[in-house]
């Protein structure tokens, strides 16, 4: 499971439907993290369980000092999650990436699903993409902070 984590002042996605109608903002917040989210075959619900809580936990955030010492709670920030599949893109060989580390949907789905559940029941407020669908997303990174996380 792979996580990129972007600290934003705001971040929104939008979903670009196929039958050509307008697009639609599936999710938007605040401040707070944008993560997007890759699974590969032999991820776990306890992985899941373990990345949800590094993202509640960890002291992105400045205090008073100007220190990297506040969580998304102590801030009242929020949570954009985005399935990203190519986040298992390997480029090492040729010129086209091969996805074939990239969980097919049947297995990335019900985690990326438990993901936002744990996120949500850990009390953070989460809103989220379309796993799949063709998306714009945007944001102002914070920063900038990006991390990636692995588990």
């Amino acid at each position: 499971m792979r996580v990129l984590l972007q600290r934003v002042a705001r971040a929104q996605v939008t979903i670009r439907p196929d039958d050509g109608a307008a697009p639609v903002v599936s999710g938007a917040i605040g401040k707070g993290f944008c993560l997007l989210v890759g699974f590969t075959h032999a991820d776990t619900p306890a992985q899941v369980d373990w990345m949800a809580e590094k993202v509640a936990g960890i002291r992105l955030f400045t205090d008073a000092d100007d220190k990297m010492n506040l969580a998304l709670a102590d801030v009242g920030g929020s949570v954009l999650v985005v399935s990203q599949f190519t986040l298992y893109g390997d480029a090492s060989k040729g010129r086209r990436p091969s996805f074939i580390d990239a969980a097919r949907p049947d297995v990335a789905i019900p985690l990326y699903e438990a993901l936002i559940a744990k996120l949500r029941a850990l009390g953070l407020v989460v809103a989220t993409g379309q796993f799949g669908a063709m998306m714009d997303v945007e944001l102002v990174n914070d920063g900038p902070v990006t991390l990636m996380l692995e588990k």
